[in-house]
């Protein structure tokens, strides 16, 4: 099976970040799907300080190829000094999911 596929992580403030960023990644034909999960509870480290905050996680799924051009996108919109943004390869998939993230994509 092919690593050409890879999901992005990525951690957003709020539900309008997260849609404002996922339609853009869509519409730019850089990602095939990106699913918001709201809700989520963030507890790190930050400038010497324990935080929490609640956020949105996106699950980004692209082509390995598109990683550079969604890492620029992600970081020219995001509001966050050091966005989260991590790229997990895809081994294994059903194939014809995958020939769908191809087929979304320029």
């Amino acid at each position: 099976m092919s690593t050409s596929y890879q999901i992005i992580l990525c951690t957003c403030p709020d539900k309008r970040t997260a849609e404002n960023i996922a339609r853009l990644l869509v519409n730019d034909k850089l990602a095939a799907c990106v699913n918001i999960l709201p809700g989520m509870t963030s507890i790190y480290t930050w400038k010497e300080q324990i935080e929490a905050a609640e956020e949105h996680l996106l699950l980004i799924k692209a082509n390995k190829a598109c990683y550079q051009a969604i890492e620029k996108k992600i970081r020219k919109q995001h509001p966050y000094e050091l966005p989260e943004i991590i790229a997990v390869p895809i081994e294994n998939g059903l194939p014809e999911y995958l020939h769908w993230i191809d087929s979304c994509q320029s």
